[in-house]
């Protein structure tokens, strides 16, 4: 090439703005940039999040979800999915009665509307009811199975009797004539520790059919009524040992059959007895009677 052609080629590519052999710069409209697209898809996607958050809150999403829920409810109705059986297992002390209504559920109603955890709440909410369980048996059945509390003792408050259950709650106020031959404690807080007593009292269960009523005494300790009107003063720690020496005492020494008042078990390894006057009267002058051993309990 002629050095003439080369300064106009060179002139050329001046005019232009670029020298031969440097790459032009590609412009990119603003639009079309990486900030821009971002900024623009996080302005959109904020604004779809507030005019969401505004149609839940204004309840108009949630009208909608209610809507198509009652909808398929129907539709399922329609296709035989209605309540035809409610099959119950685990009642015994329960009525038919106060299940039914606590249950609230009709013959034919649709089964998917049924609340099961509702319908469990009211259900654990009656006196004997201790825990239940709430199926569904598609496409007609629902299905209860319910554990009762079991009759543990009458628990006694300004001389009215309330039967109390194993766990320590109240199952009924009235009506309770049936079970009269249960022990009977008393004391603020009885029923909440009186399962631990009964099940202490099992482990001799000889004398466990003696006892009649507990006394839970200062919320520490407890005090028994045994047949025959006799009372035991059970410690405050180690109750078990001490009911444990009193089954071996009476095994060997038959210590309940001598007419004894009150046997007081609140010292370790001793027994301490306080017999009925009425059985130690002395011989000589008729009505004299051996001195009483006098003192408080605590």
């Amino acid at each position: 090439m002629s050095d003439k052609r080369k300064k106009t080629k060179v002139a050329v590519d001046i005019k232009r703005g670029r020298k031969r052999g440097i790459p032009r710069r590609k412009v990119v409209p603003v639009w079309r940039g990486r900030r821009f697209t971002a900024s623009v898809s996080g302005l959109i996607l904020a604004s779809g999040m507030a005019a969401g958050w505004w149609l839940w809150n204004d309840g108009t999403v949630p009208r909608l979800f209610e809507k198509v829920r009652w909808g398929l409810i129907a539709l399922s109705g329609e296709a035989g999915f209605r309540v035809d059986e409610i099959l119950v297992v685990g009642r015994e002390k329960t009525s038919r009665k106060e299940l039914l209504e606590a249950v609230r559920l009709e013959r034919g109603a649709p089964i998917l509307a049924f609340d099961l955890g509702e319908a469990r709440k009211r259900i654990e909410s009656l006196s004997w009811v201790k825990t239940a369980t709430v199926e569904r048996m598609l496409p007609d059945t629902v299905f209860l199975r319910v554990k009762e509390r079991r009759p543990m003792a009458l628990w006694q408050v300004n001389g009215r009797f309330s039967l109390i259950g194993w766990d320590g709650v109240v199952i009924l106020k009235k009506g309770i004539e049936k079970f009269a031959d249960l022990p009977v404690i008393v004391g603020k807080g009885a029923p909440e520790q009186a399962a631990t007593l009964f099940g202490m009292l099992g482990e001799q269960p000889d004398l466990m059919t003696m006892v009649r009523s507990a006394v839970w005494v200062g919320g520490r300790r407890w005090n028994l009524r045994l047949t025959g009107g006799i009372d035991v003063r059970l410690p405050e720690t180690s109750p078990e040992r001490a009911w444990a020496r009193l089954a071996e005492y009476d095994r060997t020494h038959r210590v309940l059959s001598g007419g004894v008042k009150v046997l007081d078990l609140r010292i370790p390894d001793r027994l301490i007895l306080r017999k009925n006057p009425v059985k130690t009267l002395r011989q000589g002058k008729p009505g004299k009677l051996s001195p009483r051993a006098t003192g408080r309990d605590t």
